[in-house]
């Protein structure tokens, strides 16, 4: 169990019979009246985001995750196939379970699973990845106006917009949490 007043962000708590984690909280002290804690959580099991207030110091569960390395295989359908490093046990992952991450993952991409008592709640990927451009309009030489761009489709069908001078085959470093171009690798 955890106190209202312990919970940071990132924290993972059990509540209701669903798992959250807190992606905001702020204590609030009002004049009158008894203090409370205002709180944004993430459902892990569905991505539903949901503002909550809790009574200071009001006990949840705590809830831990595992986290266990593996490796992407192949794509099969609506199914990804993922293997874990340690057992070597291969396991699917359907489309839901791995949500906005399948943009940016390409065979042997190493991830890590999240698991709730053995129950797969999420994937976490890696902040950067590196991807092959495999659609672009060509470069025009002496196009360098400051901050103009083009789309650029990727080689797992992302579409990210970069630099003019882009060209098809470039390797980039796109950054997962927004989706944006950062350099070339």
């Amino acid at each position: 169990m955890i106190s209202t007043n312990e919970f940071h962000t990132g924290i993972t708590i059990e509540y209701e019979g669903d798992i959250y984690n807190v992606l905001e909280f702020q204590h609030v002290k009002p004049g009158k009246g008894a203090a409370f804690v205002r709180s944004k959580l993430k459902n892990m099991r569905t991505g539903a985001i949901t503002d909550k207030t809790f009574r200071a110091g009001e006990k949840v569960g705590r809830a831990h995750l595992e986290r266990k390395e593996m490796e992407y295989l192949y794509r099969d359908g609506d199914f990804f196939h993922v293997m874990d490093m340690e057992s070597y046990e291969q396991i699917t992952l359907s489309e839901k379970q791995l949500g906005d991450s399948i943009k940016y993952l390409k065979e042997n991409d190493r991830l890590n699973v999240v698991l709730y008592k053995e129950e797969i709640v999420g994937v976490d990927i890696p902040l950067t990845v590196t991807l092959a451009v495999a659609e672009t309009e060509p470069g025009v030489k002496g196009d360098t106006a400051s901050g103009a761009s083009k789309p650029a489709k990727m080689e797992t069908g992302l579409v990210v917009q970069v630099p003019l001078f882009i060209n098809e085959g470039d390797l980039l470093r796109i950054d997962t949490r927004t989706g944006n171009y950062i350099e070339r690798a």
